[in-house]
């Protein structure tokens, strides 16, 4: 039976694996500060941004190769991050799109993106920060 991306396992992780996961966080966290300084929006740079779909390309191509690695736990805290940001902004966009007719959705979406994207920034730097300490994602 194969170990769980969650569990975490003793099985020793390839040093060029832990650099490839910091690839990936430096990628997303390249796409959230490129929406932080311009006037781009953070989900919308963490969701479309070249950085970012690069970083969600390598998790899925290098997925296999950490399983059963605490690696693994870091891959999936990703596309998790990645994947929830993607649903939540598409309910937002579905339930106060068209609210923005008559001027009350607009607040509603700038605020629902505002938060998808500091949610997104957080998990990437949770993420990352517990990579450096080389502890698995919870």
């Amino acid at each position: 039976m194969e170990p769980s991306p969650h569990e975490v396992t003793t099985v020793a992780a390839d040093p060029r694996h832990v650099s490839y996961t910091h690839l990936m966080y430096g990628l997303h966290a390249l796409a959230v500060l490129i929406g932080i300084f311009t006037a781009a929006s953070i989900v919308g740079q963490f969701l479309f941004s070249l950085p970012s779909i690069i970083a969600v390309i390598m998790n899925y191509a290098r997925r296999g190769a950490v399983r059963g690695t605490w690696l693994a736990s870091h891959f999936s805290w990703q596309l998790r991050t990645f994947w929830w940001a993607f649903g939540w902004m598409v309910l937002a966009f579905i339930v106060f799109g068209p609210l923005v007719l008559i001027f009350i959705g607009y607040p509603l979406l700038v605020l629902s993106t505002l938060a998808v994207g500091l949610w997104a920034a957080w998990r990437i730097g949770r993420g990352w920060m517990a990579l450096r300490d080389g502890r698995p994602m919870a």
